[in-house]
């Protein structure tokens, strides 16, 4: 199990993200939109950098969704291997079936 902090943490900047996603899409049209003056999009590039850093989807990371941890992530079913051989072993999962050979 991870951190609780940990999580927290990353709830807390998905939040940030959600919250100024529209905001610094504009801003990054407008600093890439050659057709406008060179003033107006460094501006642009200014006012992007004053948001806050956790607001860029980058800094994101991809946690389970079931422990928090954050190695072995499976994207498709946003779970760690871990949880997934668990919820598969105890077939929770429809159509998994565990292998032997």
């Amino acid at each position: 199990m991870a951190k609780k902090a940990m999580i927290e943490r990353e709830k807390k900047r998905q939040k940030l993200v959600d919250q100024y996603a529209a905001k610094r899409a504009a801003l990054k049209e407008i600093a890439n939109d050659e057709s406008k003056p060179m003033e107006e999009r460094f501006k642009a590039r200014l006012k992007l950098a004053k948001l806050p850093r956790n607001s860029s989807a980058t800094r994101l990371h991809n946690r389970c969704q079931l422990t928090g941890r954050p190695k072995a992530y499976y994207r498709k079913l946003k779970m760690s291997r871990i949880m997934l051989r668990e919820l598969a072993s105890n077939g929770q999962i429809p159509g998994m079936v565990k292998s032997s050979w």
